[in-house]
């Protein structure tokens, strides 16, 4: 009796043992399979709209990203106050229409790089220097999202949010001297895309301003008015210019300020 209990405790074991061992060694399989599985998938999206961008004409290209990111423009520009034209416009620059590399891989549509307080998923990609970190969003939506945030809370285009919502020429002329391209025909490239594909209808403009140069000046803080706590380097740094220039324009003799003085940037 006590032997057939004993037999019946080993196999009881054995079988829980058996059980369990088959459970542990499924399941990290069956996990490894739908990762797999996903991101098999996320690579046959990119491919196909890889190939379908690269068959279109760069007309096409052009026309189709318009009308798949218009409304994302719009709805950013009633949230933002940035023109929907301008975001267009530099989303068509910055990301080829959609087919540059940094788009496809990392929907990262403006160029965006990483900065120091960027604290989500990074692409690195050669731009003005080899191997520089962008930022990497999971869609494109993400990326315009991103975008106008950049714009809305950096200081330095602060200036940009006094201008007229349907001044195309001015927010473009004005994000060139803002630094956010270093390509000096920057402004005209935007300008040419907005008034080739009359993107300023989605500002809420009846007619364009015309490829003649706006000839009222942004107001960029050029005349710059010294606040308490303010010194030559942390000015010449809020506005990316150099103390001597600054020295030079104004005709400064020291580093001494007073609060109030008016300075030439």
């Amino acid at each position: 009796m006590k032997l057939v209990l004993k037999n019946k405790l080993v196999f009881s074991l054995l079988f829980l043992l058996t059980f369990t061992s088959c459970s542990i060694i499924k399941f990290p399989f069956k996990a490894v399979k739908k990762v797999s599985k996903s991101t098999a998938i996320k690579k046959n999206k990119s491919v196909q709209l890889e190939r379908f961008l690269r068959n279109m004409s760069s007309d096409e290209r052009k026309k189709w990203y318009i009308k798949t990111y218009s409304k994302i423009a719009t709805d950013q520009m009633k949230k933002y106050k940035i023109p929907a034209s301008i975001i267009l416009a530099q989303g068509l620059v910055e990301s080829g229409a959609g087919a540059s590399n940094l788009a496809l891989k990392s929907n990262n549509h403006f160029g965006i790089k990483c900065h120091q307080e960027w604290r989500g998923k990074k692409v690195y990609h050669d731009d003005d220097k080899k191997n520089e970190c962008f930022r990497k969003y999971k869609n494109p939506i993400e990326s315009y999202k991103d975008h106008s945030e950049f714009l809305t809370t950096r200081g330095r285009y602060s200036f940009l949010f006094r201008l007229p919502i349907k001044d195309y020429v001015g927010w473009s002329e004005g994000l060139s001297k803002a630094g956010y391209a270093t390509d000096p025909k920057y402004p005209e490239k935007l300008i040419n895309v907005i008034e080739r594909y009359n993107l300023w209808k989605y500002d809420g403009s009846k007619k364009q301003k015309t490829k003649i140069k706006n000839k009222k000046k942004i107001n960029d803080d050029s005349n710059y008015t010294v606040k308490k706590g303010d010194t030559l380097y942390s000015i010449s740094k809020k506005h990316k210019i150099s103390v001597d220039d600054i020295m030079k324009k104004n005709n400064l003799k020291n580093n001494n300020l007073i609060i109030g003085q008016k300075l030439k940037i």
